[in-house]
């Protein structure tokens, strides 16, 4: 009988570990760049551009202006065959003596 990994029971003990979180902010700038590699990586406290203007942040206009270019009326068609003739007698099953499958 196999036994899968999940299974098995890890009695090693772990590390040391202390009981509490420490207390406040926790900032550890370590992980920043110099700014010289091809994405640099910036501090937390560093400032971003914030590229939306407050007056013109308004989702639900921008949204309904979104819809209005993506929605290209001039290209919707009624029909689904776009005035094509449907083929006479391609559609049909061929019979059994046509497919020589007479006794």
């Amino acid at each position: 009988m196999s036994k899968v990994a999940h299974a098995y029971a890890d009695d090693k003990p772990g590390a040391d570990l202390p009981n509490e979180a420490p207390e406040g902010q926790v900032n550890d700038p370590s992980y920043k760049t110099k700014g010289t590699e091809a994405v640099p990586v910036i501090d937390d406290d560093a400032p971003v551009e914030d590229p939306i203007r407050p007056g013109e942040a308004d989702s639900d206009r921008q949204l309904a202006k979104d819809e209005a270019e993506a929605i290209d009326t001039s290209n919707i068609i009624d029909e689904k065959t776009r005035h094509a003739t449907k083929p006479k007698g391609t559609y049909r099953e061929p019979s059994d003596e046509e497919m020589g499958l007479t006794e």
